[in-house]
């Protein structure tokens, strides 16, 4: 059996603020479409809500600023849920996925989030050209995703892998790294803010770093003192 290196797609792979972006052009599109309020005002308020922190309360605010009804609100979730984004998988993402295969790992995405949804960001990303296995965690067990084990078992299966020489990335310290450990997955948790170290450690990952880039090697280095501490 082969190593595998699995990721979680969001704030991992790409930063999923691209996604939040799309969505608010899809939404500014339809408020021109349906209630004439011109398409660059209503982006201009959605993008204002969040850079100042006011993510969940954009749509409401897009209607108090527009004047628009309230009762709007529930189709514009629909609107962003169903719109099929624009998103860029950054090149660090790309240069590190190749550089994994060519390294000889098996590599699987497994992320949380509505399947509709998630299988939308996968094909605007591109990234099954890069990836063996595509995993929509809350399509097993539960339906609740990480850090069910269900999906972690799911992925290795369809990986042919086994956990000892698999290493889990992800950015989230309960549904990530958690749910890998307990899996019995190596973990490397990616914090591109300060004290990574801290964060780490607070977190009980294996490995911790600032980049994707770093991953195929503290990757390689986890699996290679599995082996070494077996022997």
């Amino acid at each position: 059996m082969s190593p595998a290196l699995i990721f979680d797609m969001d704030d991992t792979l790409y930063p999923e603020r691209q996604f939040i972006r799309s969505g608010c052009r899809a939404v500014a599109a339809y408020v021109e479409r349906r209630f004439d309020v011109p398409l660059d005002d209503a982006l201009g308020t959605l993008l204002d809500a969040l850079r100042r922190g006011r993510r969940r309360q954009a749509l409401q605010a897009l209607c108090g600023v527009h004047g628009l009804p309230l009762g709007v609100v529930p189709s514009l979730v629909d609107v962003i849920r169903g719109h099929a984004p624009t998103l860029r998988l950054p090149a660090s993402s790309i240069e590190t996925l190749i550089a994994a295969r060519a390294g000889g790992w098996r590599i699987g995405v497994l992320t949380n989030g509505r399947p509709d949804i998630q299988a939308r960001k996968v094909a605007a990303l591109g990234l099954r050209a890069f990836v063996d296995q595509v995993i929509f965690a809350e399509d097993w067990g539960s339906g609740r995703g990480k850090p069910e084990p269900e999906p972690f078992a799911v992925v290795l299966e369809r990986l042919q892998a086994r956990p000892a020489t698999s290493v889990f990335v992800g950015d989230d310290p309960w549904c990530d790294i958690f749910g890998a450990r307990r899996a019995g997955l190596h973990t490397i948790f990616v914090s591109r803010g300060p004290q990574v170290t801290n964060r780490a450690r607070a977190c009980g990952a294996d490995w911790a770093v600032r980049s994707i880039d770093d991953v195929p090697d503290a990757a390689e280095r986890l699996v290679r003192r599995e082996v070494a501490d077996a022997a």
